[in-house]
């Protein structure tokens, strides 16, 4: 059994839904951020910096979405969501996985708080900085999903099919004058992975218990 500590609509979204779609028994555990539990000692043994998500596993506490998802894959589906590691596709798969980990999440969070990266007088030059490089890497995964590769596929899911999907869909539910807001529409291939996603059963279940709409990649429900 998983105990996933989660908010709605962070983090934890592409670790729950993947959760979902292997069918792995597992507990989706609200956190009470206002009464600060991120802040407690009891969740700050599961991750020491208070962030989200957390998840019990057999093999002890687990952060960081990147390392779960992929340790959910190969431990109980190699091969089904992301290329088994003997398999000749792991190492594409893993550099794109860890592209998309390094520089689209990252950058990513610079935007939505610019002011932890330089603080408050800064946060004008960071928005101005960061928004070219999301679109460079956007535009370089755009490329390597045209391919359709089976680890990032319009016709299966995949570890990086819903990573992808998590982080697009909180672009493009920025404003539209905000300098994080993009679209997934700009992105063809990309688009085909996140409309093959959001109709699977695990996705629609858990955008349901969010309340995150029913195409809650393509057109997130503000």
């Amino acid at each position: 059994m998983y105990i996933l500590h989660y908010i709605p609509d962070t983090a934890s979204l592409a670790v729950r839904m993947v959760l979902t779609e292997l069918d792995l028994p597992h507990e989706a555990r609200l956190i009470d951020r206002d009464a600060g539990q991120l802040a407690s000692p009891a969740y700050r043994a599961l991750h020491p910096l208070g962030k989200i998500p957390a998840m019990e596993t057999p093999d002890g506490p687990m952060f960081e979405t990147a390392a779960m998802l992929l340790y959910l894959s190969d431990r109980h589906a190699p091969g089904q969501l992301a290329p088994a590691p003997d398999s000749p596709d792991r190492a594409a798969f893993l550099k794109w996985f860890f592209f998309t980990s390094t520089n689209i999440h990252t950058c990513l969070m610079d935007m939505f708080y610019p002011d932890r990266v330089a603080g408050d007088a800064a946060v004008p030059q960071v928005l101005a900085h960061a928004r070219p490089r999301m679109q460079e890497y956007l535009a370089i995964l755009e490329t390597a999903a045209a391919k359709s590769p089976n680890w990032l596929s319009p016709d299966r899911p995949s570890l990086l099919g819903y990573y992808t999907a998590m982080l697009m869909r909180w672009l493009a539910s920025m404003p539209p004058d905000h300098p994080a807001y993009f679209t997934a529409s700009a992105y063809p291939a990309l688009h085909r992975v996140l409309s093959h996603l959001e109709t699977r059963p695990a996705a629609l279940a858990v955008a349901k218990a969010e309340s995150l709409g029913p195409t809650c990649f393509t057109h997130p429900v503000p």
